[in-house]
């Protein structure tokens, strides 16, 4: 199952996104392309870990090289809490739609 998927400028992110499947999902969001404004949705997520932070700035990395403004949107409160008691919160740019 895929957990990430694309549609235009927005990617879906589902299920899990633990340490056991962050790796394959990084892999294939490495096969879509950055647009110029990205939003990558995480309603459909159902529980995280630490690896979703990695994910989080993997994706920002990327998005900076590429010159794309991202966002994030739907961020699971316990990925919240994560960014907060890592100290990262800042860095990861979030709406709350």
């Amino acid at each position: 199952m895929n957990n990430i998927t694309q549609q235009e400028n927005q990617w879906q992110v589902s299920g899990d996104v633990l340490m056991d499947n962050a790796n394959n999902i990084v892999n294939l969001s490495n096969s879509f392309a950055m647009p110029a404004e990205l939003v990558i949705d995480f309603s459909a997520v159902t529980d995280v870990d630490t690896a979703a932070l990695s994910l989080l700035m993997e994706w920002q990395r990327r998005a900076l090289s590429s010159n794309c403004s991202l966002s994030f949107k739907h961020l699971p409160e316990d990925l919240n809490s994560l960014a907060e008691l890592y100290g990262v919160a800042t860095f990861i740019s979030h709406n709350h739609n």
